[in-house]
């Protein structure tokens, strides 16, 4: 059988696609590069935002349109609406966020056990979403309560994979050729905490660090209250790469206590010094807000104001929307549209002002780059892109096509979002 694979939002879904294709391809099936191509399609769903849910729906509707034999729905939007998921074209089966673990041992007629087994060696997906980086889940759900969040009823409550499952697939990445392994959750910092006896994500982070020989490993979004200032000093180990994605979602103390996030500006601003102090280079990028129910003037100025002294490296805005099932959707001082965006267009502003003054930084400097992508030019060469540990994302000429390989690269210049650099001589 031939099946596609597609995907919407968090990398967390693009790591269960991953999963999903090395299930697949142990029962002998094979993963192609298209809808067009496919006698199934599986496409894992977001509904973080509205517009999360609007580009699920399309997805599965653009398989349709290809001709693909059938259609799988699964995901956080298909698990919340699984009778309007089954009433698109071409959609055969929905299966919800509880059951997609077993997925394609439903499918395929076969034991969970046939899949327990040591997992083949990772191989990218074909096509759109061909990855270099390995993205691992190792945790899902949450049991935080933020008002907005409609995750948590998709994903339910948080659930930690055992140290020795995750350096399996580790090892199985790397057998693969994977130059880097990335770490995913709904809420990765919680790690550990339901397991007997609980551990911290240091301790995981340590066991991967110790029983292998992983070139780099990147940590996806973390929630600030769950990292300690001792936490940082695992940094020592220079393969574990120092971007930190800490969502803070409001810079405004009254605006975080509606959201019931569990920390206020104070503290994130504490944590944040004490990272960059333990971290050399570190990129701390986050999550933003705006519009929030009842969010002022006086609170948007203040989340503003805030954002512009940290001084993130990058980062995304969101423009609230409301999602049915959640605490925020019944909060009064609904922010009128036009506020809402007006207010992202700013702090879209601020965050790419502060990040291109952590781009110059660099100018001059050479860092290892791990190549994502190359694209043939005139001549015999290639233009190469790919991102530094920090999350920079850097391009680049070769004579040859350096796909998956880490280069030390001289940044000579930056253009908007993209610094361009040589490729210095292997010593």
């Amino acid at each position: 059988m031939k099946v596609f694979l597609d995907t919407v939002g968090c990398r967390l879904n693009q790591a269960e696609i991953e999963t999903i294709a090395r299930q697949f391809r142990a029962a002998g099936h094979e993963i192609v590069a298209s809808a067009a191509e496919a006698d199934l399609t599986i496409v894992n769903t977001c509904t973080v935002t509205a517009e999360a849910a609007s580009d699920s729906r399309a997805a599965i509707r653009r398989a349709a349109r290809a001709g693909t034999g059938r259609i799988l729905a699964t995901g956080c939007w298909a698990t919340l609406e699984p009778q309007a998921a089954a009433a698109l074209p071409g959609v055969w089966r929905v299966v919800p966020n509880q059951d997609k673990d077993a997925l394609a041992a439903d499918l395929l007629g076969l034991p969970q056990a046939f899949f327990d087994l040591e997992p083949l060696a990772r191989q990218p997906l074909p096509g759109l979403r061909a990855r270099t980086r390995a993205f691992l889940k190792v945790q899902d759900g949450c049991d935080n309560a933020c008002t907005f969040c409609i995750t948590t009823l998709a994903r339910g409550p948080g659930r930690s994979r055992s140290v020795e499952a995750v350096l399996a697939e580790v090892r199985a990445a790397l057998a693969g050729g994977t130059q880097e392994v990335v770490l995913t959750g709904v809420h990765l910092g919680s790690w550990g905490q339901d397991l007997t006896p609980p551990r911290r994500l240091g301790d995981l982070v340590a066991a991967i660090l110790a029983g292998t020989e992983t070139p780099r490993l990147r940590l996806s979004s973390l929630e600030p209250w769950d990292l300690e200032p001792d936490f940082f000093a695992i940094w020592q180990d220079s393969r574990l790469c120092p971007h930190l994605h800490l969502p803070l979602q409001s810079g405004s103390p009254t605006v975080l206590r509606r959201m019931a996030r569990k920390t206020t500006p104070e503290a994130f601003a504490d944590l944040v010094a004490a990272a960059r102090a333990a971290i050399p280079d570190l990129a701390v990028t986050t999550d933003l807000i705006a519009g929030f129910p009842g969010e002022s003037e006086a609170e948007f100025a203040e989340t503003l104001a805030f954002v512009q002294a940290m001084q993130f490296a990058g980062g995304h805005v969101f423009t609230y929307s409301p999602r049915p099932g959640t605490a925020a959707a019944r909060l009064p001082g609904r922010v009128a549209g036009e506020v809402a965006r007006r207010r992202s267009a700013l702090l879209r502003q601020a965050l790419a002002e502060s990040a291109q003054v952590y781009r110059a930084r660099f100018l001059g400097r050479a860092l290892p780059v791990l190549w994502e992508t190359a694209s043939p030019l005139a001549g015999g060469r290639w233009r190469l892109e790919g991102l530094t540990g920090n999350y920079l994302r850097v391009s680049a000429e070769a004579s040859q096509p350096r796909w998956n390989r880490i280069d030390l690269v001289r940044l000579e210049r930056l253009d908007d979002e993209e610094l361009t650099g040589k490729i210095e001589p292997l010593a």
